[in-house]
Parts: C-alpha cells; structure tokens; sequence
C-alpha cells in the first residue's frame, strides 16, 4: 500500500512566539496568572426566573469580553446565538466589572458573577459552569479500529505523543477508509492574546478530502471555518464549544463520494456531525473536497489527517467503525 505522509506546519518562533504565548496545559495556564480560571462559562436566573447563560473569554493581560446568551449556555437552554458585551480588565483583587446593556452592573470573580442593579439590589448570581461532553470517553464498538488510545502512535504516519501520552497534530493514518464512524477527543491549546484563525487552529479530515474544523471558538459566531463547521461548505447549527484546554468530542457519521466505471462522480460525500455529543450537522452532502484538502477527491478510501497549521492540539480516544 503506497504511504500518504500528510503535512501542513505553520512554525511560530522567535519574538513572535515570546508575544503570542501557548498553554498546552491547564496546569501551564493556571502558573501563568488568573486569567484561566476566571474565563469559562457562568449560568443561572435573572429576577423572575428566566435563564441566562454568559461566556467569559480571556484575551490576554487580564482583559476579559463578556458574551451573553438569552435563556442559557448553548446547548443547554440558550435561546440563540450570543450577544457580544463589553470588554473589561481586571483589577488588582482579580475581580472584573462589566457593563451590560440594560444598565446592570456584573462583577465577575473567583466565587461566580454577580449582577446587581446599582450596589447593593442584587438580581442574579451566576456559578461558573465545567460541562462535560456526553460521549466522552466513549468506547469503541466491537470490530472498531482504534487509531489511538494511550498507547504508541504505531497508526499513524510521524506519529508523536506528549510525556503525558496524548497524540499530537500534524499525523495521517495509516490505514485508509470509506463509510465510518468515527469518535475523536480534542483539546485546544489556549491563547489569550491570539485571535480568530491563530487562536488554536487544528483540522480534522476525513479522507484526508473533508475538514470538520478545530478551532478555539469559544463564544464565536459560529462559522463554519469554527469548530462543528465543514470547512468552506456548511456553519453549524449551533456554536457548542467549550472554553480552550476543555476536553471535547466529534462523533461523525460519514458516507463517502460515489463514482462509477468512468471515474465520474456520481454522489457527494455526506456527514453527520455531533460535536459535544450534540448533532451541528445532520446528513449534510459536501460537494466537493474542502478548501486545502490535501488528498484530491477520487474513488479510493482515505486516510484520517489531523492538521498542524502552528497551533499545538492534543488528541487521545480515536476510533473508526467501517460500515459495509
């Protein structure tokens, strides 16, 4: 079988790196300051008992944006897409005041969010919420191949593992593949002063031809260059990724392009995506191989290709199921 070695790095050094600082642990980005701990997500009830959810984002230097979700978190009872509020910095009791719209002040600190109505009428505390995917740690089905659990990285082309043995970007299966499931956990690495693309960008392709994107989009709009996004095909439904260094889950339902004797292709890939254990794409049909793609779309099976573009990603808990 002829061996696809897959790359696609993106190096940051020198100041650039010293500038843009990248936590690959919770453990790094606690010893580095406060900011890692107050961002997250926060929930609970407004005065007569509607639901409200926010997202708190560090941006780096104890700046903080406050993004806020009617009715809840998404996923868990938000009523749509978030509302972006202000930007705050921290103050030296490490306690970070907003502003929100309708005049309210919110005092975000390490026991939760407090919202108060000028100092003293309290009408919310919010906690701060650690949710956790559904099909984490999931187990693969009988006759699954596992790709990656722990062990050595012998399936895939220049696999490598952390000390703490969790497989690292930029490595392609060996084995190749047609219709599947496929479960995968992935954590992004954290960094505050990086925004948008450069903000723990990673891929996953199926076929090496189709990208479900990894990204740290935490409270982003939810786009499908995001995370839960088929890359330059389809957004998801609903923005459902945790805050970076969470651990999180794509489980995928995949069919592949059809062609016939001619080489013609008959019928587009197609892909089920649950992200977080929540379904962000149903069935949708990809039409062509996703921008950057580094395999051409054909008739052959495929390999799994796990993108390095600069950012460090973890993975660990990888399994595909072929279906007949």
């Amino acid at each position: 079988m002829k061996t696809i070695l897959i790359t696609a790095a993106f190096a940051i050094t020198g100041l650039a790196a010293a500038e843009n600082p990248v936590f690959t642990t919770p453990e790094e980005a606690r010893a580095a300051g406060p900011d890692f701990d107050l961002q997250g997500e926060y929930a609970g009830k407004l005065e007569g008992g509607r639901g409200i959810g926010i997202q708190i984002v560090a941006l780096g230097d104890s700046n903080f944006r406050w993004v806020e979700y009617a009715g809840g978190l998404p996923g868990a009872g938000a009523d749509g897409k978030g509302v972006a509020g202000p930007e705050a910095k921290a103050n030296d009791r490490q306690q970070v005041e907003f502003k929100r719209a309708d005049g309210s002040l919110a005092l975000l600190g390490k026991d939760g969010i407090a919202i108060r109505k000028g100092r003293e009428a309290k009408i919310a505390l919010l906690k701060k919420v650690e949710r956790e995917s559904p099909t984490l740690g999931k187990k693969p089905p009988a006759g699954a191949t596992v790709l990656f659990d722990g062990g050595k990285p012998d399936a895939w082309d220049n696999g490598r593992v952390t000390p703490d043995g969790l497989l690292m970007e930029g490595v392609t299966s060996k084995q190749r593949f047609g219709d599947a499931t496929l479960h995968l956990e992935f954590r992004t690495s954290f960094k505050p002063l990086a925004r948008g693309q450069d903000r723990g960008n990673s891929g996953l392709y199926l076929q090496g031809r189709y990208e479900t994107q990894i990204l740290d989009s935490f409270s982003l709009e939810g786009k499908m260059d995001e995370t839960g996004g088929i890359y330059s095909v389809k957004e998801p439904r609903e923005n459902l990724c945790f805050p970076p260094l969470s651990w999180q889950t794509y489980d995928i339902e995949f069919t592949a392009a059809r062609f016939g004797p001619d080489g013609k292709k008959t019928a587009s890939a197609r892909m089920t995506v649950l992200l977080n254990g929540i379904k962000v794409q149903d069935d949708v049909e990809i039409p062509h191989a996703t921008t950057a793609s580094p395999v051409p779309e054909g008739p052959d099976d495929g390999p799994i290709f796990l993108q390095d573009h600069g950012n460090p990603t973890r993975f660990r808990n990888i399994w595909v199921k072929t279906r007949e």
